[in-house]
């Protein structure tokens, strides 16, 4: 009620008082304290249902976005796809937080999706999912975490059912035909860099002197279907490119896995790289054969093609692209670009036609289901 409702209820209830007994006082009291209500609740009735801040106090519900909306907020085509990724994922119906905040598992995911496609605060995702800032902290890392323990072998690991004898085989051969000087070659090496927010410590450990910021390196793969097929890391910026391949085991592992009949399967890197029979990179020197030069030549066609790959991950989740919100030890920064790039796989495979490299090499990578079993 406003001010004048309420001097008139206080008149009222004055005149009240000289009524003849108690208890018609007491009923008058009660009839007005009941009015009253009936009006706060009338008023309720009238306005939208708000929550904290002003936001819609809706439940989230995810078939009400167009596929425009859809590919632009969670970055997946359409409602149907994303409720089909929660499924492989194997998030369940319902999710809970340590704290107690019990959310859909479809939620988790859309809450996930729409924090790593684009900077925002927690608050902005209030008009989205109409829950506190705290509980959106507290989902948003649930989801991260779930897809990270669950699914980061699928890119730290090289024992995968897609990266298979018979398939390095059919890399190497796609590499080949677009006009590779390798025959054995069956995907791509690099290292890169993140900046990330300059932190309070150890901040020549992390600066990386030829980006010119702070950060943390990753070394990956990528094969000619577009997968990010390995991922190791982060180490501190600082460290060379060379270093993250001896921290890996990486050349170890082909070593012992990748050596059929002696003609051992190769993978192919800048020069920072070492000259391995496992890892070729370009000729160096200024007096280079003409076969050398055009080695080099006919590499880096097929090379820069690839590094599109690497791209990817921060063009898709562009979160991972704005350093002021990757802080280090008060976020998951290094986790945060491990679910970045297996969720970027699983666009490459649910999406083949959208990806460059599939294009360019003409083989298709595994489906979602396959990548995801």
């Amino acid at each position: 009620m406003d001010s004048s409702d309420s001097d008139q209820y206080d008149e009222d209830l004055f005149n009240a008082q000289d009524m003849d007994t108690d208890d018609e006082f007491d009923r008058e009291v009660q009839r007005r304290r009941r009015t009253t209500q009936d009006f706060d609740l009338l008023l309720l009735n009238l306005k939208p249902s708000v929550g904290r801040r002003g936001i819609l106090a809706e439940n989230f519900d995810l078939s009400k976005y167009t596929d425009y909306q859809c590919q632009r907020y969670f970055r997946f085509h359409t409602a149907q796809d994303v409720e089909q990724l929660r499924g492989l994922l194997r998030m369940p119906d319902m999710m809970r937080t340590e704290t107690g905040t019990v959310a859909p598992g479809l939620e988790v995911l859309c809450i996930t999706l729409r924090r790593l496609a684009y900077p925002c605060r927690y608050v902005d995702l209030g008009t989205m999912f109409p829950r506190s800032e705290s509980a959106l902290c507290q989902l948003f890392n649930l989801g991260l975490n779930h897809i990270y323990d669950n699914f980061s072998p699928k890119i730290i690991e090289l024992n995968q059912p897609w990266l298979t004898l018979p398939q390095l085989h059919m890399y190497c051969d796609v590499i080949a035909d677009k006009g590779a000087p390798l025959q054995n070659c069956w995907g791509f090496i690099d290292g890169t860099v993140r900046p990330i927010c300059r932190p309070s410590e150890i901040q020549r450990e992390l600066f990386n002197g030829h980006k010119r910021v702070h950060g943390i390196k990753f070394q990956s793969i990528v094969t000619p279907d577009g997968l990010i097929a390995n991922l190791f890391g982060p180490m501190s910026g600082r460290r060379h490119d060379a270093a993250l391949l001896n921290a890996s085991g990486l050349l170890d592992h082909m070593e012992r896995h990748y050596n059929i009949n002696g003609q051992p399967l190769c993978i192919y890197g800048d020069p920072a790289y070492p000259q391995r029979p496992h890892l070729y990179r370009p000729f160096l020197g200024h007096n280079l054969t003409p076969q050398q030069q055009q080695f080099n030549t006919d590499m880096s066609s097929v090379r820069q093609v690839v590094e599109f790959g690497f791209g990817k991950v921060v063009e898709n989740w562009a979160f991972l692209d704005y350093k002021k919100n990757l802080k280090l030890f008060l976020s998951p920064v290094g986790k945060l670009y491990h679910v970045g790039a297996i969720l970027t796989n699983c666009l490459t495979c649910m999406y083949p036609a959208h990806g460059g490299l599939v294009n360019y090499f003409e083989i298709d990578p595994p489906s979602i289901d396959e990548y995801l079993q």
